[in-house]
């Protein structure tokens, strides 16, 4: 149960963190496959036959495309790669915070990659303006769903609920005064 925003659970710091640390690793996991199934298709089609009648605007589509699943798979990848390097280290609290926010920055550019494989295959299959559409349609619905649900919670949310200051003034940050002081 959440009440304020303040999760209940009856954990220490340090087994929060190792909390944190598991959640963020298996979603990190969910990723990975995706992106591997992305950059694999993407390795192969300029091998095959048709790339030649590939437009202009499609080589340059691919391209992009590639280098955004190329850049999200090194975001992506990178927490796990520093959680071994930082491993028993005591630094599971900065691993979390830098982790999450290159996970967020990989999603979007990953967003952008699913966004041009169908931008690619739709000037392929259609070209002209169901390709447009198709590409449209992908970029607002996987914003929406990655993106702008979970950001709207949030700013539902922040409305929502009343300032926790402790007895004193709101904070700055909560669009109150400075606590005296």
């Amino acid at each position: 149960m959440i009440l304020n925003g303040a999760d209940e659970r009856d954990e220490t710091g340090a087994e929060r963190l190792d909390r944190n640390t598991i959640e963020l690793l298996n979603e990190l996991r969910i990723a990975g496959t995706g992106i591997q199934v992305i950059f694999g298709f993407l390795l192969i089609v300029p091998f095959n036959t048709g790339w030649r009648r590939v437009s202009p605007f499609g080589h340059t589509v691919y391209y992009v495309t590639l280098l955004c699943v190329a850049l999200a798979g090194v975001l992506l990848i990178a927490p796990s790669v520093q959680h071994r390097i930082l491993f028993r280290h005591g630094e599971k609290e900065y691993l979390i915070e830098t982790a999450n926010r290159l996970a967020i920055i990989g999603t979007v550019f990953l967003a952008v990659g699913f966004t041009g494989i169908l931008v690619l295959i739709s000037d392929v299959v259609a070209s002209g303006v169901g390709t447009i559409l198709v590409g449209a349609v992908a970029a607002v619905g996987i914003g929406a769903l990655w993106f702008g649900i979970p950001l709207a919670h949030l700013r539902a949310q922040r409305r929502h609920r009343p300032p926790d200051d402790g007895g004193q003034k709101a904070s700055p940050d909560r669009g109150g005064a400075p606590p005296a002081g």
